[in-house]
């Protein structure tokens, strides 16, 4: 048995690029109802082919100060009231038409996202849109003319190749064994979402079918997500333990320059039921997503491609020829919505998935208006289809390999006006685009009718056979033929003389032996009708007995039969109970699915808030402690400051007033010497000159230093400063590093109930409440002075301890020398007198100090008087 040849789709001819052989691209629009009545409306219909745009409340408006309402035409516009009906009577009904006559058709919805674009695609159940109802014409049409299964079989190239009848049997055989599942069962579990979608009163069929023909569909689901190409129909391996990704197709061109998807599967179908259930497999796999303006967005674009072959009978009518196998194909497309990030909300994957429908949707744009403007202005730009899939995939249609219709979806509420606008810019160049008219299929030149000859020639055997119980009557000449051959030859009875005696006698004795061998098979004929009349006889009268028989049974059957039609009754009821709480429990399970998403998104916003929320309020606590802190350290800073300069300022005036004293003083005594210079003066006398009366407020300074040391003795600057408070009853840390020399000094700091450390730890601070650090430093004179730096122990919010530092007090120590001086007349006793007070008085500072918070004075301040010469 030899294979056929592969018979694939040839490639048709291009058509000469004149005015009189293009089509225009044919757009519709569509105006989808308001959700609620209360909304504004942005769009209102003219005609029957126009639409006005109205710029809501709070929009721009004109340069006149008035709002601007733009108009645009299409094809025809379809209101809110129009039916499914209607809408495919206009628009897809001529395009399956012309798929059944052998040409080419694309058909695609475009629009922003809830503008009813899927709605209007595929429907809903009683009120189906434009792909079930291509379907079921496309069948209607078709149906008594298809091929048998297989017989039509794809060859993975964009082609068909036809098989003859024996390797479809062996190929349907092979099907039917591998899957179980048939298409009687999946005609009676229709799912209940699809189920009803065509009514009987609707369905419709195209005129002038070719019924010498025969035909065979083939379905693919294809969508582009993110610019990649994935089969809808494709059966994946499920592992549910590392489950394994689709894997994304790629275009080709075949032998006929036309594109196609690579390993893309085609299904043959024999009916719109099968092939809306395939459909609903495939759409079920689609990317669809939640999103602020669309429960069900669609995130990709979704093709359905029906693909037609047929070829024509033969002579006999029987047969299929096979090297003329015609093949068309129309696509319908769902386009997802053009949609901007800003009011979808979208995060994340959302985010990529509307920059590429966004990007896609762009491509399109650009290449209608590279092949509107090469048409109107005579220019050869190459049109950029290869930027996306979307462009690639449709590029032959556009080149003249078929018919192209957009239908342009809309929303007429006022939050969609500015996408609306964009929309029907689009729509309105898309209209200005002319397609080559393709050429229509060669007519064959058989005679018409070869089918129907065929089909009564069949019909008549069939009856003739039932009628015989024989051989039909092409076979009774043959049986004649051989009982005429079995008698005896008729001698030649041709006689010249009329004495001839010889001739007649030969002629009766041969007439005698054919009348006796007639007889002969006479009386054999009547034996074996005899014999088979008696068998007959007693086959009536068993058939009649089987008859009687039969009859009882079907009166049982009949019982039997109504208590089937009750219990159908009863099940079919169940089964559609059953069937609609199935669908009751899809709906809920797919809004469970809806809710449980908001649900984690709503707490993925909310955690990502609370993070949020938790970091600026740890960045305001950071941001409030350093700038308290930098406030303490600037208000200790100018307290300081403030200290230091009254404190001078102070010293100053002090100063300055024990000088004016000791003028007055030196005064005072001039004055009392003039009073009593006329008395006589008393005797001379060795007394010591007597000091000046010490100051409260003063100590003596300490006199330089000599070369031993000797014990220095503290005596507070001011009485009423309070005494240091290490002195309390509190738990004291004494931090004194290793580094510390001893001076050997009378005073010592002693703080009774003090754990001394030469290093802070956490386990000594967590047991006390004050912490004093004891720091050693050389001062300005290269005495070494020691500062006591307390502070408290607080408990920080991580479980640790830390020291806030309260005050300083300072301990310095200072060596004094015992000055010489010398004896002067006695003329000056009392001006020396004078001076050594003054100079006593000079020398007087003080030697210790203690700093506190909040006090008057400064850390560590010393004072010093300065000394100051008299004048002569």
């Amino acid at each position: 048995m030899t294979k056929p040849a592969k018979s694939k789709t040839p490639r048709r001819l291009p058509l000469k690029k004149t005015s009189n052989q293009k089509d225009p691209v044919g757009v519709y629009c569509r105006v989808r109802p308001l959700g609620r009545e209360d909304e504004e409306c942005c769009i209102e219909v003219i005609s029957s082919s126009t639409i006005q745009l109205h710029a809501p409340e709070g929009f721009k408006v004109n340069r006149n100060g008035e709002y601007k309402e733009t108009q645009y035409s299409f094809k025809k516009v379809f209101g809110v009231l129009v039916s499914q009906t209607e809408l495919f009577e206009s628009v897809a009904k001529p395009l399956v038409d012309d798929l059944i006559h052998g040409r080419n058709g694309l058909l695609f919805t475009y629009g922003v996202t809830g503008s009813g674009k899927t709605f209007t695609m595929t429907g809903s159940p009683g009120l189906g849109g434009l792909l079930p109802r291509s379907l079921d014409m496309l069948f209607n049409s078709i149906g008594p003319f298809q091929a048998k299964r297989y017989v039509f079989k794809s060859d993975d190239k964009n082609g068909i190749e036809v098989q003859n009848e024996v390797d479809a049997l062996l190929e349907r055989q092979r099907r039917e064994n591998v899957c179980i599942p048939k298409t009687a069962s999946s005609r009676q579990k229709v799912d209940p979402e699809i189920a009803d979608m065509i009514k009987l009163a609707e369905a419709c069929k195209a005129d002038d079918v070719d019924e010498d023909s025969s035909y065979s569909v083939f379905v693919s689901y294809i969508e582009i997500y993110n610019n990649y190409i994935y089969d809808l129909l494709e059966e994946n391996q499920e592992d549910a333990i590392r489950p394994k990704p689709p894997q994304s197709k790629i275009l080709r061109e075949d032998q006929n320059h036309n594109m196609y998807v690579a390993g893309c599967m085609e299904v043959e179908v024999k009916s719109a039921e099968e092939a809306f259930q395939v459909f609903w497999k495939g759409q079920k796999r689609r990317k669809v997503a939640n999103t602020r303006l669309n429960r069900e967005s669609s995130r990709s674009h979704s093709v359905f491609i029906i693909k037609l072959a047929q070829a024509p009978l033969d002579a006999d009518g029987d047969g299929i020829l096979q090297n003329q196998v015609a093949v068309s194909q129309l696509c319908l497309v769902d386009l997802a919505g053009s949609e901007r990030t800003g009011r979808t909300g979208a995060e994340g994957t959302r985010i990529r998935e509307a920059g590429n429908i966004n990007q896609s949707l762009l491509t399109l744009r650009t290449c209608i208006e590279v092949l509107r403007e090469n048409q109107m202005c005579g220019t050869n730009r190459m049109v950029p289809y290869r930027d996306s899939k979307v462009t690639h995939v449709f590029k032959n249609y556009f080149d003249g390999e078929g018919k192209v219709k957009m239908i342009v979806c809309v929303n007429p509420k006022a939050d969609d006006y500015e996408e609306t606008l964009l929309v029907m810019r689009f729509a309105e160049m898309t209209q200005e685009v002319e397609v080559a008219r393709p050429m229509d299929r060669p007519i064959c030149g058989f005679t018409p009718g070869r089918r129907n000859r065929n089909q009564a020639f069949k019909d008549e055997l069939s009856r003739k056979l039932e009628e015989r119980g024989g051989p039909i009557d092409r076979d009774v000449p043959s049986v004649l033929n051989l009982a005429m051959h079995s008698l005896p030859p008729i001698p030649t009875a041709e006689v010249t003389d009329a004495h001839d005696d010889i001739t007649f006698p030969r002629l009766i004795e041969a007439l005698q032996n054919r009348h006796r061998i007639r007889q002969t098979m006479l009386e054999d004929y009547n034996k074996a009708a005899n014999t088979m009349t008696s068998l007959l006889q007693k086959l009536d009268s068993n058939i009649n007995s089987k008859e009687n028989y039969i009859h009882e049974q079907n009166g049982k059957l009949l019982e039997k039969d109504k208590i089937i039609q009750s219990n159908k009754a009863e099940i079919e009821r169940l089964e559609k109970k059953t069937k609609m709480l199935e669908h009751k429990i899809d709906i809920l399970q797919k809004t469970t699915k809806i809710y449980e998403d908001d649900k984690r998104s709503l707490q993925h916003e909310l955690e990502t808030g609370a993070q949020r929320l938790q970091r600026e309020l740890s960045e305001k606590r950071r941001m409030e402690q350093r700038m308290q802190g930098a406030v303490t350290d600037t208000q200790h800073k100018w307290e300081k400051e403030c200290e230091r300069r009254v404190n001078a300022m102070q010293q100053q005036m002090q100063n300055k007033l024990w000088v004016k004293d000791e003028k007055l003083k030196q005064l005072k005594a001039i004055v009392t010497e003039g009073k009593t210079s006329g008395r006589p003066e008393p005797p001379p006398r060795q007394t010591q000159p007597k000091p000046p009366p010490p100051r409260e407020e003063r100590a003596p300074l300490p006199a330089k230093r000599s070369a031993s040391p000797s014990p220095m003795t503290s005596t507070p600057v001011r009485p009423l400063h309070r005494r240091s408070r290490s002195a309390g009853g509190e738990k004291w840390v004494d931090h004194k590093p290793s580094s510390s020399l001893d001076l050997g000094t009378v005073l010592q700091p002693i703080i009774p109930n003090a754990i001394k450390v030469s290093a802070p730890n956490e386990k000594a601070l967590s047991k006390c409440d004050r912490y004093v650090l004891t720091h050693q430093e050389v001062a300005s004179d290269g005495e070494i002075q020691t500062q006591l730096i307390k502070g408290d122990v607080m408990k920080t919010r991580g479980g640790g301890q830390a020291v806030q530092f309260t005050d300083i007090e300072t301990l310095k120590q200072q060596l004094t020398t015992i000055e010489c001086r010398k004896r002067k007349s006695s003329e000056g006793d009392s001006g020396n007198q004078n001076g050594g007070s003054v100079a006593d008085v000079e020398k007087r500072c003080a030697v210790a100090m203690e700093m506190k918070a909040g006090s008057t004075m400064g850390p560590g301040l010393e004072h010093h008087c300065i000394t100051k010469r008299r004048k002569p």
